[in-house]
């Protein structure tokens, strides 16, 4: 049996130095394709495109990650911008505002993590808050805290107990998008995992960072349900 294939979103760094070399670069970290395969997966890492061709490049694949980044420009939920948010990521948001859209439109298991999580309320009509206090320690520094799951959600079926979490951030979601729901929150009351209550669909965005984690759980539920869930259609 194949393993399902997982593509995750990767992003563009200007200036990247490889020994003599100096060039712009598609990365991720790769605690994201390592999680990926200690789930069950095969990872497939999506450099950005052109946002027609979401459809195309997910056609050929069984689950999709969405990592985490730089903010959301507000100018995709009709925000102004508040001064602490950070530099637009123009490219990278339409590309992963384009692949969460055609995963919604074609049924694919869905895992956004971090700006993931937040570019799929945002896909959805949602908006954020743009800047919170307490979430992020230090430039860079990941810090750890409690979430609590919400009884009768797909997130607390696979987390039932309050856990520990690797984190990063200073937004948040604040206007649910269509659809969605709460499935976990801080001690704070700040929303930390949403998801689409359709047991046949697997479509859940997490706050946190996963992949600094040693717990599978998440990711294995999205590797299980892209292995089971019908193929989408090829896109010519």
């Amino acid at each position: 049996m194949h393993r399902p294939l997982i593509g995750i979103s990767t992003y563009v760094e200007a200036s990247t130095r490889y020994g003599v070399w100096d060039l712009p670069t598609a990365l991720v970290p790769t605690g994201y394709h390592e999680l990926v395969q200690a789930a069950g997966g095969a990872a497939v890492l999506l450099p950005p495109d052109e946002a027609g061709r979401a459809a195309e490049v997910l056609s050929r694949l069984d689950g999709l990650v969405v990592a985490g980044g730089p903010d959301v420009d507000p100018v995709h939920y009709g925000a102004p911008r508040d001064p602490r948010t950070g530099a637009p990521a123009t490219v990278r948001d339409h590309w992963e505002l384009a692949l969460i859209g055609a995963a919604l439109d074609s049924g694919m298991p869905l895992l956004g993590i971090c700006r993931g999580m937040q570019a799929l309320n945002v896909a959805l009509g949602g908006t954020l808050h743009q800047h919170i206090d307490g979430h992020a320690e230090a430039p860079g520094v990941i810090s750890w805290h409690p979430v609590r799951p919400v009884p009768g959600t797909r997130y607390a079926a696979l987390v039932p107990q309050e856990a520990q979490v690797p984190t990063y951030h200073h937004q948040a979601v604040d206007r649910l998008g269509s659809g969605l729901v709460v499935s976990a929150r801080a001690l704070d009351g700040t929303v930390e995992a949403i998801e689409l209550p359709d047991p046949a669909r697997f479509v859940l965005g997490v706050q946190w960072h996963p992949e600094r984690d040693n717990d599978t759980r998440v990711m294995s539920a999205l590797v299980t349900a892209a292995a089971t869930a019908p193929a989408p259609a090829l896109v010519s």
